[in-house]
């Protein structure tokens, strides 16, 4: 059997479909570009027959986004399957989705007809959607709701007429994993073309917050589509959450045998951006893309993981795109915690110290959810650094606007207390203040991570930047804080280069010796 599981991403079409949001043309661009980065193998990008903004979105997702096949949902008639058809036309890899309900719930309920006219229903519309493109999937409504000798015969019924994928629907979140993985190999067993010449693809809701179990069972039981949505959102409760199945079946291939072509380091920035559109914030605990995902509070495990990621890690944060892992300093951190993110600020306590250090941290930590990193520079008081400053920020200036060129003036003091400003453009503010500051410094060096937190509430929030820098394949880390992000951005650039000057190779590179 095939190895490789596709991922066919409905965050345009089902998870539009979520109560309280709306996308733009535009913004619909903008997320298939994503996911075309992500590595998805299937997008479907609209229900042309439903509206005139879903029918432009998909046509000129069509027409803009060439690497992974395009899908078109469709009733089962012939205006919807036109309509979808026509949408599709400049699509290189074009597909047309078509579903129609197979319960008798639904039967008797919404479409007041029986099985047999629903069997030439799907047969017909097939046909015709083969007439149109060669690439067409077909999807029981309410699979997991019906006669599983009817689904057998609908399904036998539609890969006669042509269907290349055929697609079973937990419509409404109804089915149990175990039964689930049941209903799929049986109907393997009696369409044989199922995971064969036939893709078999699961589409599951979250009604009882067994998507993503549903899911995995469908892959562990032979299916090698799975259709979900970015963030899992969608209809009612959401749908899939795409990014679990991803790193469930790269994480545990040993159990699963399969796996995506999907580049999981695009994962947190694809959720980011689905968020963003939507208005849906991520909730912090979420799998893989949530907040605390790879946040460490209990004293244990961020011993555990200072020691070994692995003892309490079971996904590399990097490998899905989030930047690091995160020790949260609270009231639950023991000394191990502590003095790791001493270390990461410059401080480096001698056992005795780290007694009274720790006894009055402790007392901070009862008072407060979280102890920051302004916190613990406050705690730390007068005492000193493990290294001395080679350089202090002064000043900081910023040009930008949606016509400017980003222009930053910085100026720093060295130990003599001699000032020196210099200036520079960039790609953005930051990279301007980057650029300005090494031309004093006149360092070598490679930003390898910038990350932004917000480290208080509200409108004058104060905003924490961690960067790292490397040379010569030694890391050092910076942060600084301010209610001013570039300022904190300057900062924390600065920490990391002073670190750097104090404990790496100060060689000045040709370029920069030479710079003015």
């Amino acid at each position: 059997m095939d190895d490789r599981v596709l991922i066919f991403d409905t965050t345009l079409r089902d998870g539009e479909q979520s109560a309280g949001t709306a996308m733009t043309v535009e913004e619909k661009i903008e997320i298939a570009r994503q996911l075309e980065k992500l590595g998805v193998d299937i997008i479907e990008a609209g229900f042309p027959v439903s509206s005139n903004g879903d029918f432009e979105a998909v046509q000129r997702i069509a027409r803009e986004v060439r690497k992974p096949v395009i899908a078109a949902l469709a009733h089962a008639n012939d205006k919807a399957i036109d309509r979808a058809a026509e949408a599709l036309k400049d699509a290189t890899n074009p597909r047309i989705h078509i579903f129609l309900s197979s319960s008798d719930n639904h039967l008797m309920n919404q479409l007041r007809k029986n099985r047999e006219e629903v069997v030439d229903m799907a047969v017909a519309a097939v046909k015709r959607a083969k007439s149109k493109v060669s690439d067409i999937e077909f999807s029981p409504m309410d699979s997991s709701r019906t006669d599983k000798e009817f689904l057998a015969q609908l399904v036998r019924a539609v890969v006669d007429a042509g269907a290349t994928t055929v697609n079973i629907a937990d419509t409404v979140g109804y089915a149990i994993p175990a039964e689930f993985a049941l209903l799929i190999e049986y109907l393997r067993q009696q369409v044989p073309e199922l995971g064969t010449s036939v893709r078999l693809s699961v589409h599951c809701h979250d009604d009882l917050g067994m998507s993503v179990a549903n899911s995995l069972a469908a892959v562990k039981a032979g299916a090698r589509q799975v259709e979900g949505c970015i963030n899992g959102i969608g209809e009612r409760a959401g749908n899939c959450a795409l990014e679990e199945v991803i790193v469930a079946l790269r994480t545990r291939s040993d159990y699963f045998g399969a796996d995506t072509n999907v580049d999981t380091a695009q994962l947190y920035p694809t959720s980011r951006l689905v968020s963003q559109v939507t208005g849906f914030t991520i909730q912090a605990n979420k799998a893989v893309v949530g907040r605390n995902a790879f946040r460490h509070a209990s004293g244990i495990h961020q011993d555990g993981l200072i020691k070994e990621r692995t003892t309490y890690e079971i996904i590399d944060p990097v490998s899905v795109g989030v930047p690091r892992s995160e020790l949260v300093l609270s009231k639950l951190s023991g000394r191990r915690g502590l003095m790791a993110r001493l270390n990461e600020l410059g401080y480096v306590p001698s056992d005795t110290e780290m007694n009274s250090i720790y006894e009055d941290f402790k007392e901070l930590a009862d008072k407060k959810r979280e102890v920051t990193d302004r916190d613990l520079m406050a705690l730390m008081g007068g005492r000193t650094l493990s290294f001395a400053e080679t350089y202090s920020l002064e000043h900081v200036q910023v040009t930008c606007g949606d016509k400017e060129v980003p222009t930053a003036t910085v100026s720093l003091k060295d130990r003599e207390n001699t000032v020196t400003t210099d200036a520079s453009t960039g790609h953005g503010p930051v990279d301007a203040v980057c650029k300005a500051i090494d031309r004093i410094v006149n360092v070598p060096n490679e930003l390898t991570e910038f990350s932004v937190n917000s480290v208080t509430e509200g409108i004058d929030a104060v905003g924490e930047v961690s960067v790292r820098i490397e040379q010569d394949g030694r890391t050092y880390i910076g942060r600084g804080a301010d209610t001013d992000i570039i300022v904190a951005s300057a900062k924390a650039y600065m920490n990391a280069l002073n670190r750097l000057l104090a404990m790496g190779d100060t060689t000045k590179s040709p370029e920069a010796a030479g710079a003015v």
